[in-house]
């Protein structure tokens, strides 16, 4: 039952978003490279940094952008084998999962209700979401730190 109301509200606030993007394209004041550049990437946010990452084109990230459409979304994420971290997302998204080796930046779907956030190598089936950019892995390693971390990812521009 909370599921369906969940799906339900991501449909409603889809619709609505889709029906906002309908009406500012006629106002004549719609920047397309801007609202571009939004569409494929995503701000995430540890402590005091933020980072961007680029988003893949997959059905996923599709699901993934219309939850953030209602809003950042936070998740609490545990350290795992010391290569990753890794947060329920509250909810099922779709997966298009496919043999990958991640690297340091990665953002993962896992099992479509996790994400992943890789600052070290590993091979499986995965759905990927996106790579974040200009950051090593020790850079990311040290953001992240030890145990767990409050992560907020959000849509650029719509927070």
């Amino acid at each position: 039952m909370k599921r369906r109301l969940v799906y339900a509200v991501v449909l409603i606030l889809a619709l609505s978003f889709a029906a906002v993007g309908c009406t500012g394209a006629t106002s004549g004041t719609s920047s397309s490279s801007t609202e571009n550049v939004q569409e494929d990437s995503m701000k995430i946010t540890i402590g005091d940094t933020v980072l961007t990452a680029e988003l893949a084109d997959n059905s996923s990230v599709d699901a993934l952008k219309e939850l953030l459409a209602g809003g950042p979304l936070t998740i609490n994420m545990s350290d795992y084998a010391n290569m990753e971290k890794v947060g329920p997302i509250g909810s099922s998204l779709p997966r298009n999962d496919e043999q990958i080796t991640t690297g340091a930046g990665d953002i993962i779907l896992y099992q479509g209700n996790s994400l992943v956030i890789y600052y070290d190598k590993n091979s499986w089936n995965f759905t990927r979401i996106g790579k974040i950019n200009g950051v090593s892995r020790d850079e990311l390693k040290e953001i992240l730190g030890d145990g767990e971390v409050t992560v907020t990812f959000s849509l650029e521009g719509r927070e």
